[in-house]
């Protein structure tokens, strides 16, 4: 496991695959969407050995440790050689909460929705994404 002692942020989150492209990473640090030891990061801020990072890519929170800093993008089975996860579970039941509401859950072989049924997951996924902003003021 060689790796140099620092890193810039936007391409240490694209070497450990958090983002796909470095600059999607790039991108969520000029939204202020990545922070480092709980201060907003810039694309340029380096990092080291030890740093706390925050993520948001809605609706979760990412939270990760760096363990090591990689010379290059690392395939996926190196990951956990190279950063810890330490999100909260309750961050990521939010994927999960999120998915079910919009899909609604309907078990292998159940066929299609009938009637009612599709009334229903209407009435959810309305109440899900009910858009109560004023877009007209």
């Amino acid at each position: 496991m060689e790796h140099s002692p620092l890193a810039r942020i936007d391409k240490w989150l694209w070497m450990v695959r958090v983002f796909k492209t470095r600059s999607l990473a790039t991108e969520a640090c000029k939204k202020g969407r990545v922070m480092v030891n709980g201060l907003e990061a810039k694309a340029s801020k380096e990092v080291e050995k030890g740093d706390t990072i925050s993520v948001r890519k809605p609706p979760v929170q990412y939270t990760f440790t760096v363990v090591g800093i990689p010379k290059n993008r690392i395939g996926a089975r190196l990951i956990p050689e190279y950063l810890k996860d330490i999100t909260p579970a309750d961050e990521l039941e939010k994927l999960n909460v999120k998915l079910s509401a919009f899909q609604g859950y309907r078990p292998p072989g159940a066929g299609r929705p009938t009637k009612k049924e599709r009334r229903t997951l209407d009435e959810i996924r309305a109440m899900a994404f009910d858009d109560t902003d004023d877009w007209d003021e």
